[in-house]
């Protein structure tokens, strides 16, 4: 029996998409004899914990299902004693970049791969907790069911259980790393509030994830198909493709991993949204193959990022996003030169090689970031109102910002370097207490 891990890190109450998910868990357990070890990594506050363990306790009893529900209190534990066994350097700095006391979207998720690596499992399905499933004719879409059907197979193999095939024969021997699909709904970055006020500010903004070298028409290209994911078409029947999946395709939200995640870990930058989806890039410029399909999850927005304090603390996220693209550029242009000889002769990712392009990369000129902040700078005080507030708070921290754009991915390679030992020493690293749904199929 396959064993999976299905996780959810949150910050949020979101006891209906702990539900939905529980239904996931299921329905993985029911349709694929699976055994699925359900995570929830949650860094709510008491009252909103308590809720969601009254969720995952009251979900439907099932052998093949484990809950376990792990606060930071739990996770921090966990971490400890697998950075004491891996004998890493730093060890009170890797465990910051583990569990920061900001948020971070790639190290919760680099949280889930180690615990799933303790739990034994083979693969890692994420989904968030400001998103849920589409349904037809009442039934739920749930994105495990292409995950499940062609994961970890030899492509070759899995090309029997999808609709299309596009790869190279290289690439028909290697075992399938990624399986995704993107959302509809509301865009994934919160600033269509600044399209509406003015498309060519919107244009400018957006345009600044480019890389600095790109044209003027370049960027008007990207600003117009980013963040968009499926666009708002609902799901009427299922669509599947074998390739090198398109990193513009596919979201956080929605994806699960074999064998990659255990090699290389996400940037753990903190404050930085976007920080997360590094492995998509891998995958695909390291010729390893990947599912997309249309089982697109529905994005929706809790409202704290829209005012007062939470809106300057999304858009300063936003802000960090765009500084860390100096840097991501630059690695994903090498790893796309470097494409296959990424691989060792197993058709595993060399970690090391990762970590040698982002060291190379904290090297770089900054000249390219100031520009990106004169050019926010800008923008937000043609806006006015609380964009120019927000103008004024990037301007005091203009200096903290660009150095910690930079510190971000001097930390993303001391943890690159250290992540497979990491992962070694989680494997036999017992998991703290949590909810047991059922005892799990031996």
């Amino acid at each position: 029996m396959r064993r999976i891990c299905l996780t959810l890190p949150t910050n949020r109450s979101c006891s209906d998409t702990l539900s939905a998910l529980g239904e996931e868990a299921a329905y993985a357990a029911g349709t694929f004899d699976a055994e699925v070890r359900l995570l929830v990594l949650d860094s709510c506050d008491a009252a909103e914990r308590e809720q969601h363990q009254d969720v995952l306790r009251g979900l439907p009893a099932d052998p093949r299902i484990t809950v376990h529900h792990l606060d930071e209190e739990r996770q921090r534990d966990f971490l400890r004693r697998v950075i004491a066994r891996a004998d890493a350097p730093k060890p009170d700095l890797l465990l910051d970049l583990m569990l920061p006391d900001r948020v971070s979207y790639g190290a919760c998720t680099n949280r889930a791969f180690l615990v799933a690596a303790a739990l034994g499992c083979a693969s890692v399905h994420r989904r968030d907790s400001d998103s849920r499933y589409q349904s037809v004719s009442g039934a739920p879409v749930f994105p495990v069911h292409h995950e499940l059907r062609t994961l970890g197979r030899r492509a070759a193999d899995a090309a029997t259980a999808v609709d299309e095939t596009a790869l190279t024969t290289a690439a028909q021997d290697r075992r399938v790393a990624m399986v995704g699909a993107s959302f509809v709904g509301e865009p994934s970055v919160d600033i269509a509030e600044i399209q509406a006020l003015d498309p060519a500010v919107y244009a400018d903004i957006v345009g600044l994830w480019a890389p600095g070298h790109w044209t003027a028409e370049q960027r008007a290209e990207l600003a117009a198909e980013s963040f968009l994911g499926a666009g708002t078409e609902p799901f009427t029947h299922d669509r599947s493709l074998l390739t090198l999946v398109d990193p513009m395709r596919v979201d956080m939200c929605n994806i699960a991993f074999h064998d990659v995640h255990e090699r290389v870990p996400l940037p753990p930058a903190t404050d930085t949204i976007g920080s997360d989806y590094f492995l998509i890039h891998l995958v695909h410029d390291a010729a390893l193959p990947g599912v997309l399909h249309n089982r697109d999850i529905v994005n929706f927005y809790t409202g704290e990022r829209r005012t007062g304090p939470g809106f300057l603390a999304y858009q300063t996220r936003y802000a960090k996003f765009l500084l860390s693209m100096l840097y991501l550029h630059h690695v994903y242009e090498r790893m796309a030169e470097a494409g296959e000889a990424l691989l060792d002769d197993r058709g595993q990712v060399r970690a090391e090689v990762i970590a040698g392009l982002v060291r190379e990369s904290t090297g770089l000129d900054q000249a390219e970031n100031i520009r990106r902040l004169d050019v926010l700078d800008a923008a937000y005080r043609k806006l006015g109102g609380r964009y120019a507030e927000l103008a004024d708070h990037l301007a005091d921290r203009r200096e903290r910002l660009l150095d910690e754009a930079r510190r971000d991915m001097e930390d993303f390679a001391l943890l690159t370097e250290n992540w497979e030992a990491l992962v070694r020493a989680a494997r036999v690293t017992p998991v703290p207490a949590s909810i047991h749904v059922a005892e799990p199929a031996r």
